[in-house]
């Protein structure tokens, strides 16, 4: 068993990065990996319903990405784009693509403005947002910013959003707004399929939204010490009594497996989500887990490597490689039993 950094990077060929999703959804490629047997199986989301276990229940993290990116201009001029990461005592955490400073002001469309008010050391800045000159609370920032805002697509999607993103960025069952990432392996379903697996099992939802920490890589050497991003979850009242029960649960990506694990841990219903699975600290509730192909050396990764360790983790990854996979937010998916 490796904790070493080094040892959780891979080759990846730079046109197997997904930059369109899957047309429909479900048409998106499946491996199956199946841990009693050893075997793989390849298929297609759409024969997700065919590999899941009767017995099992499904959890789906059903938050809703909102438009982070935000297009203006610094009030002394120059342009200025800021992201929205999420609510912070005092304003707003986000990132600023632009020289500012505690101070600077910047100005958008809708009678929107900001101004600086904290550098923080790792880059972000807390940001006080306005409205006709008036402070604004987060609630109001999402409703302007869902009229003017872009799709914060990944970093490694070279292109602009598009209308077409605004819909498909977005899981068919997201209702509760707050992400500025959406939790991938969802975007693979549609509701034919939704329906179809919920007339064989039990469905439910709990909320964890989804930060700029997904992207962040690991930075220590020993992977045990990494300080993971913290992300606020809820769990409903059906999730947390199949949680609480000895049902068989399959986890939809792997927001929805940290937000379970947490509770299952904390047996807190809301909070901060601050779990880090990985190959020294186990999944204790999730028995299946449906997940797309992660960057190399991210916390994604290394929670894959949780269920079924470093090296078979590797040798499925060389797998879909071989098999031409398309990996990362746009891409297939991989289910493991």
């Amino acid at each position: 068993m490796s904790f070493a950094l080094a040892d959780y990077d891979y080759d990846l060929p730079a046109d197997r990065i997904a930059s369109l999703p899957s047309n429909p959804r479900s048409s998106a490629k499946l491996l199956v990996f199946d841990r009693a047997s050893g075997t793989i199986t390849h298929g297609s989301v759409a024969d997700l319903p065919q590999f899941l276990p009767q017995q099992m229940a499904i959890i789906i993290n059903n938050t809703r990405v909102f438009k982070a990116r935000l297009l203006g201009k610094k009030r002394s001029g120059g342009a200025a784009e800021l992201l929205i990461i999420r609510e912070f005592a005092g304003g707003v955490l986000a990132q600023i693509r632009a020289k500012v400073r505690v101070g600077t002001q910047l100005v958008f469309a809708e009678d929107l403005s900001a101004e600086v008010i904290e550098t923080h050391s790792n880059g972000d800045r807390l940001v006080c947002f306005y409205e006709r000159g008036e402070p604004i609370d987060f609630a109001r920032l999402l409703e302007i910013s869902d009229k003017i805002g872009l799709v914060p697509l990944p970093p490694y999607i070279k292109r602009s959003a598009t209308s077409e993103d605004v819909a498909r960025y977005q899981s068919c069952f997201a209702s509760e707004i707050g992400s500025v990432a959406a939790p991938t392996a969802s975007l693979h379903f549609d509701k034919p399929l939704l329906q179809e697996l919920g007339s064989r099992h039990k469905i439910a939802e709990v909320t964890l939204h989804i930060g700029l920490g997904t992207f962040k890589s690991v930075e220590t050497a020993d992977i045990r010490d990494h300080h993971i991003h913290s992300e606020h979850y809820q769990i409903g009242g059906e999730a947390a009594r199949l949680i609480d029960s000895k049902t068989p649960l399959c986890a939809i990506g792997t927001t929805a497996c940290r937000a379970v694990e947490y509770y299952a841990r904390s047996g807190r219903l809301n909070g901060e989500c601050d779990l880090f699975l990985h190959p020294a600290n186990l999944p204790l509730r999730v028995g299946a887990l449906l997940t797309n192909f992660h960057l190399p050396r991210s916390t994604l990764l290394m929670l894959v490597a949780s269920f079924v360790g470093l090296e078979q983790t590797k040798s499925l990854y060389n797998e879909a490689i071989a098999n031409n996979y398309r990996f990362y937010s746009y891409g297939d998916a991989m289910l493991i039993l």
